[in-house]
């Protein structure tokens, strides 16, 4: 019966640290994104010698964090 008892607080501490995991994710992807979408801008721009796609790569890397962002936040909620 002792095991009963704290099975419940190991389920609650794993949980916590399963959410607390995800809402860390969003610190990180969120910039990783922006900044990987620049570099690719950055890098398509040497190749192609142009010099805008640097900007249509930092907004394609901002939008996709932030869709994973909204994932993120949908699915901590249920």
């Amino acid at each position: 019966m002792a095991n009963d008892r704290s099975r419940p607080d190991e389920k609650t501490r794993q949980n916590f640290w399963v959410q607390a995991g995800r809402m860390s994710q969003i610190a990180f992807v969120l910039p990783a994104a922006t900044v990987v979408g620049w570099l690719i801008g950055v890098a398509l721009d040497r190749w192609l010698q142009t010099t805008w796609l640097q900007v249509v790569g930092l907004t394609l890397g901002i939008a996709a964090g932030l869709v994973d962002l909204i994932r993120t936040a949908i699915a901590n909620s249920k």
